[in-house]
Parts: structure tokens; C-alpha cells; sequence
């Protein structure tokens, strides 16, 4: 993975708090806000029976009784908002960790740890029907299924820190996060083709999706989403030294290893908790960060909180393009994100051999 064309512009974006850059990122929050808004609306206001704008934001400020919207489209939407802004969040926390725009929140094994564990949830409890339609599959996973989803990926990372001996060498971390994710998505397989009916309900939980994410899904989101993000606000200076050089950051007097661990568990909490809700969603957590360092420069305590923004506002977007592109059939979110992520990834491989 090459450093050498991230890491030079990161160095003096991440020390450009002008006023220009300034006054940008003050612009690029107040779009970010006015398109998290209207995101809300659309997507509530959309459903089997779609709902004006106007009986939506009644709904949403309690004038109007509206119990579809409440009970059922509004944690949906909320739920898209939260696993966006989650994995938007931890991809450019592990970008600036690893001094990489092609890093994701994905990279030390958790979205194969969670699979593994949700296949194996699925495995020991049983419980499925062969006669459901392939849209209402994760009705009829185990309840406690999002547990094992989420221990699977806190577990491979875990894994991934063993094998790597540690925080303190990025690229051996890289390493052992493939290995451990090849490993999982093995074991994975395996489990999954003892049972036909398994098959299908896992492989609907890998492709994404938010269909299933009631309020109690909402709630433990934000709990994880709100919990660590004091702790990415803190860390925010901590990237921008890493931007500057691992032996830079180290001559500041900074403790790197410690400071390491605590971005990789606080990513690995988040992920861990938007997998375990909602499958495996793709390319929003890498180009969210992508997008808004663009727009808005490299300086972490921006490009965190930005981040976040943008990855809620991308992934409410795409659930909503999933529910009206093929209506009234439903598209995998994961599907669309990745269809969607795709080119943008082999945008940023061919701009980055341009540069080298």
C-alpha cells in the first residue's frame, strides 16, 4: 500500500487552518447538515405508500400521528444515518492511521469476523424456515445473532493484534488483518454450505442490509456512535502528527503505541456495532473520508466529524435509491453502495499511479 503520495499533502493540509480553509469547512458542514435533513424527510417520507413532505415533518415534530412513520420508516432511516456515520467515521480514522486513502473500516478482519460469527449464530441455534422470500431472510436470523456478529469482529481484530504483535507496526497490522480475514471467510464458507437455507440467510446479512433495524437497533448504534466519538474528537491532533510521520509524531512526545490501540479499539466497537445491526456495507467508509478531505482539507479534527456527517448522509441516500429503484422490490443497500463505490475505488487506484 503506498504512503509516499498521501501522507506529503496530508502533512501541510493538516497544518492549513487559514481562514480560507476556514471558512470552507464551515461551508461544507452547513450542506452536510441541510442534506442530513432532506435525506430525513425523503427517506421517511418514502415506503410502500409514499407520504408528502409536509405530513412527514408533522410526523417528526410530534403534530401529526403517523405510526408507519414512526414506528417503522423512521428507525430505518435513523439506523441508515448511524451505521453511515459510523463506518464514515472509523475509514478516515484508519486512513489517517495508516496514512492511506484506500484504508477502510474493514481492514483488520471485522466484517469476516462478524460474518463468521453471525454464520455461526445461525449454525448452532438453527431456526430457519426454506419457504421465506429472499427480502425477509434476516427476519428469521437468531436474535442473537447481532451478538455474535459483533464479537466476531471485535474477536478478529483481536486476532489481527495478536498475529501482529501489536499496534506498533502498521504493516504488519495490514498483513495479519488479511490473513485473519481469509482465514473467517473460509471458515465462513464452510458453515455456510452445510445448510441451504443458511446459505441464503447469511449470504443476505454479507450483502447489507437495513430492513430489520428497529429501535433497539437504533438505540445501541447510538450508544456506540456517541460513546466513542469523544474519543476520535481527542485523537484528532494525535492523526494529524501521524500525517506528518510515525518518527515525527514520535519526536512530539507522543505515546503511538498506546494511541494506536486506542483508535483501533474505538474503530473496532463502531464497526463491530454497525456490522452486527446491519450486515456488511461497503465503500461508505472509504469515500466519505475521501470525498470531505477534498473538500475541506486533511486536518483530522475537521475531517473526523465530517466524515461521520458525509458517511451518514451517503449511506440514508443509497438505502433510499435501494427502496425506489426496482419498488416495490427492495435492493440490498450493500449492493448498491458497492456498485455505486466500485468505480470511485478504481478512480482513487488510477489518480494514485498517476501520482507515484
Amino acid at each position: 500500500m503506498q504512503k509516499s503520495s498521501y501522507a506529503a499533502p496530508q502533512a501541510s493540509l493538516a497544518q492549513g487552518g487559514g481562514g480560507h480553509w476556514r471558512a470552507r469547512r464551515l461551508l461544507v458542514f452547513g450542506g452536510l447538515l441541510v442534506l442530513l435533513a432532506l435525506s430525513l424527510v425523503l427517506g421517511v417520507g418514502q415506503g410502500a405508500v409514499a407520504t408528502a413532505p409536509k405530513e412527514v415533518v408533522r410526523a417528526l415534530l410530534g403534530l401529526h400521528e403517523n405510526p408507519i412513520i414512526t414506528e417503522l420508516r423512521l428507525p430505518r432511516v435513523l439506523a441508515a444515518m448511524l451505521v453511515g456515520a459510523a463506518l464514515g467515521l472509523s475509514g478516515a480514522a484508519f486512513q489517517g492511521l495508516f496514512r492511506n486513502p484506500l484504508a477502510d473500516p474493514y481492514l483488520m478482519g471485522s466484517a469476516a469476523g462478524a460474518a463468521f460469527g453471525v454464520t455461526l449464530a445461525v449454525s448452532a441455534l438453527g431456526g430457519l424456515s426454506g419457504a421465506f422470500a429472499q427480502h425477509e431472510v434476516f427476519a428469521f436470523l437468531p436474535a442473537s445473532a447481532t451478538l455474535f456478529g459483533f464479537l466476531g469482529a471485535v474477536g478478529a481484530v483481536a486476532l489481527t493484534l495478536l498475529l501482529s504483535g501489536g499496534a506498533s507496526r502498521t504493516s504488519d497490522l495490514i498483513l495479519a488483518g488479511v490473513v485473519v480475514g481469509s482465514v473467517l471467510v473460509s471458515l465462513t464458507s464452510y458453515l455456510m454450505l452445510q445448510d441451504a437455507d443458511r446459505v441464503r440467510a447469511v449470504f443476505a446479512y454479507t450483502l447489507g442490509n437495513l430492513a430489520f433495524v428497529g429501535w433497539s437497533g437504533v438505540g445501541s448504534l447510538a450508544l456506540y456512535l456517541f460513546g466513542t466519538l469523544p474519543i476520535f474528537l481527542l485523537l484528532g491532533r494525535t492523526l494529524n502528527a501521524l500525517s506528518l510521520g510515525e518518527e515525527t509524531a514520535r519526536s512530539l512526545g507522543l505515546p503511538l503505541g498506546w494511541l494506536k490501540l486506542c483508535i483501533i479499539g474505538a474503530v473496532t466497537l463502531l464497526t463491530a456495532a454497525a456490522v452486527a445491526q446491519a450486515g456488511i456495507i461497503g465503500f461508505v467508509g472509504l469515500v466519505a473520508p475521501h470525498i470531505l478531505r477534498r473538500l475541506g482539507g486533511g486536518d483530522y479534527r475537521y475531517l473526523l466529524p465530517a466524515s461521520a456527517l458525509g458517511g451518514a448522509v451517503l449511506l440514508a441516500l443509497a438505502d433510499l435509491l435501494a427502496r425506489t429503484l426496482i419498488a416495490p422490490a427492495e435492493l440490498p443497500v450493500g449492493i448498491l453502495t458497492t456498485l455505486l463505490g466500485g468505480p470511485f475505488f478504481l478512480y482513487l487506484l488510477w489518480q494514485g499511479r498517476r501520482k507515484a
